[in-house]
């Protein structure tokens, strides 16, 4: 074979990326071949470029008459079927078999990339320490940033963060790729353990932040990927003040705000409970995709304005773009946090009738969440045992919530045994129906549920509130007295406390789990981490700003009660997210309407 020619950038050659068909391709081919172009690299790389995504078998076939290919058309080849032809990977893992077995030939630097890319899905994933092990014998110490990258992103979406970051720190100078591939991946990792509202690994989400800081010092100027990733942090912390700066940084560095980055500031501002601003975010994209649209039907969802999800659901679809999962799920997500509950069996039916798509698990949940919520729960039990495919935690959790706020007892009981199969060692499923045994006083069911959880070593998970205050955020536990204004704070407490029951608060102490003395409850109450997180913002902000609190459990009802009482009491605005939905508190009323 001969090596590149300048004869090579024939038109023919340059026809070959604009064929559409396969029948287009062959004619191109056909000409190729009768010049003798056929016979050069580059136009041999053109040709198996083009023809990967429209045959493999064709690009195969061409691929195995070239009498000595190259370590450049095998990586061609690699990654053209691991982008094109995923379900094919294997003959992938095949071709980089043949560069190893071939005597004159070595892998080098561009053949890991795209190949570390498929090892992170099944069953790939084991390929990976191998290639690890051949990236060592083969490229070290010439490894360059691109395969440091897939190598890091190949652990990280292992979970194993770290041997990625000990690999990130063992480069000397990232450059942009390598700071995008670790932001990225702890971000995505953030995401991915998502479980409601309060969505992923706060610590993933602050070492984006502390990363981030130090690729500022580090000069490397970020890019729009970079800012994706920042911004997702922002979204999963609540941090307000943050997120703002990336927007910022956007706009005066004039990245491109795409739908990529405007779909991260509208998920960001409506995580940090700004719901106006994302809306004037996508009222003002130059471009809005299905992704921008879900973000903004996600963000009315969660604020509780079902009626306005819906609105936009329909001026999407007005405007020809086609919903995806991720909006069929925000969308009746709305309906159920609300209770549209024909509206939303509605879009649960058109996914199948209108799109010609089965419905997948995640919209099952949300059409039995939206009948649970509404008290259906006959109909929401029976739609779960007609599913075509097995019913996961997240929808027996549906039903147990449901079950504990409409206090139907035999399907929490139902709910909470396929939980326990599914999910032993969560707390959260135990503390529901202890909560619904403690509400008609059934003590010593709440103390069979509490020795269950003791005897399979189950612990209570703590409540945590942040507060964001001056750009910084402060973090209580019930009970806390870490803080350095502790003293302050409890004085404040008691205070508030005071003016409660002056304004008529009779505390719901059958929240309580335990059977102890009505004032010993009352005070257990008292020190739930969001009532410290309101103490300190009384105290630590100014009277104009709204109190921006992030809960990682479900706000309890007398906290509810308590919080739109403080509303009128101190005529300040309360706004907490908790790991369902958003409660804006003011003058003595929540957005939920007590719907939640």
């Amino acid at each position: 074979m001969k090596s590149f020619n300048p004869k090579c950038h024939h038109p023919t050659v340059q026809l070959l990326g604009k064929c559409k068909t396969l029948y287009a391709f062959k004619q191109v081919h056909a000409q190729l071949i009768t010049t003798g172009l056929n016979i050069y690299t580059y136009p041999l790389s053109r040709i198996l470029l083009s023809a990967s995504p429209l045959s493999l078998t064709y690009v195969l076939t061409i691929f195995n008459q070239i009498k000595n290919p190259t370590v450049f058309l095998f990586n061609i080849l690699i990654s053209s079927i691991i982008t094109h032809h995923k379900s094919h990977t294997h003959i992938a893992y095949g071709l980089y078999n043949r560069i190893l077995t071939h005597k004159n030939l070595t892998p080098n630097s561009f053949t890991y990339p795209s190949l570390f890319k498929a090892c992170g899905s099944h069953p790939w994933f084991r390929y990976g320490l191998a290639l690890h092990t051949h990236v060592l014998k083969f490229l070290e110490p010439n490894c360059d940033h691109y395969v440091q990258a897939s190598l890091l992103n190949f652990y990280a979406n292992l979970g194993k963060f770290d041997v990625a970051r000990y690999l990130f720190n063992q480069i000397s100078k990232p450059d942009l790729a390598t700071w995008n591939s670790i932001l990225t991946a702890y971000a995505r990792n953030a995401s991915n353990s998502a479980s409601g509202l309060t969505n992923g690994d706060s610590c993933l989400s602050l070492e984006v932040l502390y990363l981030f800081t130090e690729m500022q010092n580090s000069l490397v100027r970020p890019n729009e990927i970079t800012l994706v990733a920042v911004l997702s942090a922002c979204s999963d912390l609540g941090a307000l003040s943050q997120g703002i700066w990336a927007h910022a940084y956007v706009i005066k560095n004039n990245l491109n705000l795409n739908c990529h980055v405007g779909t991260s500031l509208i998920d960001m501002y409506s995580k940090c409970g700004c719901l106006s601003i994302a809306y004037q975010t996508f009222d003002n994209l130059p471009q809005r995709d299905t992704s921008c649209y879900s973000a903004m039907i996600g963000g009315f969802a969660i604020h509780g304005y079902g009626q306005r999800a819906l609105d936009l659901y329909q001026k999407m679809r007005l405007e020809g773009l086609l919903p995806d999962n991720v909006t069929f799920v925000v969308s009746m997500f709305a309906c159920s946090h609300v209770g549209l509950v024909e509206e939303g069996s509605k879009i649960f039916d058109s996914i199948q009738e209108d799109y010609g798509i089965e419905p997948k698990l995640e919209h099952y949940g949300c059409l039995v969440d939206l009948l649970a919520r509404a008290g259906r729960l006959q109909e929401a039990e029976e739609r779960i045992k007609k599913m075509p495919m097995k019913p996961n935690a997240i929808i027996w959790r549906s039903l147990l919530g449901a079950a504990r706020v409409h206090g139907n007892l035999a399907i929490g009981e139902v709910a909470l045994k396929h939980l326990i199969e599914l999910e032993p060692e969560t707390s959260g499923n135990y503390v529901l129906l202890s909560n619904m045994y403690a509400k008609i006083n059934r003590w010593e069911d709440v103390k069979r549920v509490r020795k269950l959880m003791k005897d399979n070593g189950i612990n209570k998970m703590p409540g945590i509130s942040l507060v964001e205050i001056n750009g910084s955020m402060h973090e209580f536990l019930i009970g806390d007295k870490a803080h350095p204004s502790t003293k302050e704070i409890y004085s404040k407490l008691e205070e508030i406390n005071q003016r409660l029951l002056e304004h008529g608060h009779k505390p719901r102490t059958k929240e309580v789990l335990f059977d102890i003395e009505e004032e010993e409850k009352e005070d257990a109450l008292s020190y739930h981490s969001e009532r410290l997180a309101i103490a300190f913002a009384l105290i630590a902000s100014e009277a104009s700003i709204p109190i921006r609190i992030i809960k990682n459990l479900r706000v309890c009802s007398d906290c509810h009660d308590s919080s739109k009482l403080v509303s009128v009491i101190y005529q300040r605005e309360i706004i907490v997210r908790d790991r369902n939905r958003f409660h804006h508190f003011k003058d003595g009323t929540c957005s939920c309407l007590d719907y939640w």
